[in-house]
């Protein structure tokens, strides 16, 4: 185990062997003589890893065949400004469902630079002061080209665990937090993107699987390096590609499967995140302002009822091992994320924290 407890909520902890396989590949990838970020993107060695990666995230996630997988750079805001781009038509709308900061960050860069976004606001506070998700509120307009969702709200702390009926509207989802935690049906999705950088490699790449009939939309204006069609014909390499997290996918992808895939995954972050929200719970020195129904199970955020002590537990907290438990600068509070790296151990000496500090400060 590493010497600290790494709570951040991206980059965030890999699992050990994963990058102790990379250590060894650093310098030498399979007897080439050539480290792994030296290999070239068109080399037979990397290509077979290219490959690999694609087939183990298509049977890891059951993907259709009438679905393309996508490797890509640019991140979750270039993803913000490429689906208008390859989906609303000039004068054309969509529907964006926000439920937390990245959703309203999604449709504000719709709205102000590509075309007519409508703000769907999708959750509440109800009458014990709690947030919800409002699902009811997740109606698609007519003529909608799409509607969008970020599944899981790494700063709020809130996960949608129900879908929209968005009929013949494709749905696109960013799940960058989420993916692979617990299984999806791809199919009801007409795209789905994610950052590598949560649950599947370091930072610098980003994913997007996307139907087929959805390609070939894309704007006159639409730059090629982050058009879809361009992106699939070119077999995401139009561009040197970001090969090392490609390497790092494909490796953290055999971890999964190995473990036994994605129902696994899920069932170890249900584990781990009822342990700490049973803590939260039971404690009148910590809140949670999440229902139970729409808690994230990957980034559990809550506040010291006294946040006058935020910086000293914070600072404990580093002491003990404990690093990134400060939330977002935008929510404040605290956020620990438990993605599938993190082991039961880390949910664990998580809780123990939390009760040495509230008996200390009783």
């Amino acid at each position: 185990m590493s010497k600290v407890w790494n709570y951040y909520a991206g980059p965030c902890m890999l699992p050990v062997e994963v990058m102790e396989k990379a250590q060894k590949e650093f310098r030498d990838f399979e007897g080439t003589g050539m480290g792994v970020v030296e290999l070239s993107h068109r080399s037979a060695e990397f290509m077979k890893v290219a490959k690999e990666a694609e087939a183990l995230l298509r049977e890891l996630l059951n993907i259709p065949s009438n679905y393309r997988v996508l490797f890509e750079q640019g991140g979750g805001r270039g993803q913000f400004a490429a689906i208008p781009l390859n989906l609303l038509p000039e004068n054309g709308h969509a529907d964006y469902f926000v439920t937390g900061h990245w959703s309203r960050c999604a449709f504000k860069e719709c709205d102000e630079h590509f075309g007519k976004a409508i703000l769907h606001e999708c959750t509440f506070e109800n009458k014990d002061g709690l947030y919800e998700v409002d699902y009811s509120k997740m109606k698609v307009t007519e003529g909608a080209a799409y509607a969008y969702m970020c599944i899981n709200e790494t700063v709020n702390g809130i996960e949608s665990f129900e879908l929209p009926d968005t009929g013949d509207v494709p749905l696109i989802a960013d799940m960058s937090s989420d993916i692979l935690t617990r299984p999806i049906d791809v199919s009801k999705f007409g795209a789905i993107i994610f950052g590598v950088q949560k649950n599947v490699a370091p930072a610098g790449m980003t994913v997007t699987i996307v139907r087929e009939d959805l390609l070939g939309k894309a704007r006159k204006y639409c730059p090629s390096i982050m058009n879809w069609s361009v992106l699939d014909k070119f077999e995401s390499m139009y561009n040197t590609p970001c090969t090392f997290s490609w390497y790092m996918a494909c490796l953290n992808l055999k971890w999964i499967k190995s473990l036994g895939g994605v129902k696994e995954m899920e069932r170890r972050n249900i584990a781990k995140s009822k342990m700490v929200y049973d803590y939260l719970e039971s404690s009148d020195f910590y809140r949670v302002r999440i229902a139970a129904k729409d808690r994230s199970r990957v980034n559990c955020v809550f506040n010291l009822k006294d946040e006058s002590l935020n910086d000293e537990f914070v600072a404990e907290g580093k002491k003990n091992g404990l690093v990134g438990i400060k939330g977002h600068k935008v929510l404040g509070g605290m956020r620990a994320s438990l993605y599938n790296a993190m082991p039961i151990e880390g949910a664990e000496v998580l809780v123990d924290f939390l009760k040495k500090f509230a008996a200390a400060h009783k």
